[in-house]
């Protein structure tokens, strides 16, 4: 439904994971009936879970230990790891910058080179680990480097950017747009790309040849690309649209595209949420940058933060309280759903009767403008549970005084 914005011009509603909520079925299962393996290409997960490509999440070690427990991490081939022979130096510096100078002294650590023979080196390094290798590069760049992390044993490509199109359109002779229909369809292994947040979009995406594309503009923790640009579509909307997309392109091709929701998640509720509106799996950043692994250091920053002339991200600081392994697969100690990422996505569709994540896509949901503070004032007087909005993996997160506490046992 449209809503008149002012004369002549009109606009849709959208809706975030805070908007929503899924509504139970007829039936329960148990949760060890419950299959959430998912296909990439001819590649199986056993979680439907990427890590993003971010240098405070993925590091090629990191890259092992999520492929081993059984998700798929992307490194950023245009980022500090194919910089700097010792990347960790860069990123311990990168964590003990002064906040007032953290994007100016980041843009002047990316503006070293890229070195090629890195580039084939990091590959390595995680195919060392038996994992699946993935990596992205921009589409700017990933023609002048893509060969060498082929050749490196690359297992899938991501083409990523803030906003990714099948069609670009430049009057540049000299730097002719990449044409990913052909690219796609020429390259030897699955490629993903994105992001897009819109149903043309992903349509046109998916007709590249596309094995998975990427949904989410500015949801991020780190991204600050809505508020720089103005560009975005709220989660669930824009996840939806793509999916609606992702079943045209198969009555078209007979050909299944997967959709990946990318960002705006931090609990296994929005993990569930995102699976609902119809995504095939999740990328996410700032929940794994809290890792004790992490390469960040506590701290998370997204692929724009250090754009030479219009930066579109910040340095984020996290809380790092747990393993990756206690994030995606628990055990949970925290009751603020930031742990067991993917145990709760199985509750979930086991609590609302679902076999498998197709079946899932075709959950109930409902608009639910309470849904976050229904009968949640003491959670949130008392900033837990609930009321902690994540309190446990934020370095800032404002605390609640004693005195609202007491208010609001008093008012209950």
């Amino acid at each position: 439904m449209e809503i008149e914005i002012g004369r002549g011009k009109k606009a849709r509603r959208a809706y975030g994971f805070d908007d929503i909520a899924i509504v139970p079925s007829r039936r329960t299962r148990d949760p060890d009936d419950v299959d959430i393996t998912w296909k990439l290409g001819d590649y199986r997960f056993e979680l439907p879970l990427l890590a993003s490509a971010m240098d405070g999440v993925v590091s090629p070690e990191t890259a092992g230990i999520i492929g081993k427990l059984g998700g798929l991490a992307v490194l950023n081939l245009e980022g500090i790891w194919c910089r700097y022979e010792d990347a960790d130096a860069e990123l311990e510096r990168i964590a003990q910058l002064p906040k007032d100078v953290a994007t100016r002294e980041m843009q002047a650590i990316y503006q070293q080179p890229l070195i090629p023979e890195l580039i084939a080196q990091r590959i390595r390094e995680i195919k060392a680990h038996g994992v699946v290798a993935a990596a992205s590069l921009t589409p700017q760049k990933v023609r002048e480097h893509f060969e060498l992390a082929l050749d490196a044993g690359l297992d899938i490509l991501v083409v990523q950017g803030t906003v990714v199109s099948a069609e670009h359109v430049s009057l540049d002779e000299s730097r002719p747009p990449l044409n990913l229909k052909e690219f796609c369809r020429e390259v030897p292994v699955p490629v993903v790309v994105g992001g897009c947040a819109s149903y043309h979009t992903g349509l046109h995406l998916m007709r590249t040849g596309a094995a998975g594309v990427l949904v989410g503009v500015g949801p991020g923790a780190a991204c600050t690309t809505r508020g720089v640009l103005g560009i975005g579509v709220p989660q669930a909307t824009a996840i939806a649209d793509v999916a609606a997309a992702r079943s045209q392109h198969m009555l078209e091709t007979g050909e299944y595209c997967q959709v990946i929701a990318d960002g705006g998640m931090r609990t296994g509720g929005d993990v569930a949420k995102a699976i609902a509106c119809g995504a095939d799996a999740v990328m996410v950043g700032s929940p794994l940058a809290r890792a004790y692994e992490a390469p960040g250091h506590g701290y998370h920053w997204g692929m724009a933060t250090f754009h030479p002339t219009l930066p579109r991200g910040a340095r984020v600081q996290t809380v790092q309280n747990g393993s990756l392994q206690d994030i995606l697969t628990g055990p949970a100690r925290e009751n603020d759903g930031t742990f067991n990422l993917m145990g709760a996505l199985k509750t979930s569709m086991a609590t609302t009767g679902y076999r498998d994540i197709a079946e899932f896509n075709r959950a109930e949901l409902m608009i639910a403008p309470s849904l976050q503070t229904e009968g949640k004032l003491l959670q949130t007087a008392q900033g837990v549970g609930m009321g902690a909005r994540g309190s446990s993996v934020s370095a800032h997160a404002p605390s609640n005084s004693n005195g609202a506490a007491e208010k609001a046992l008093q008012e209950a």
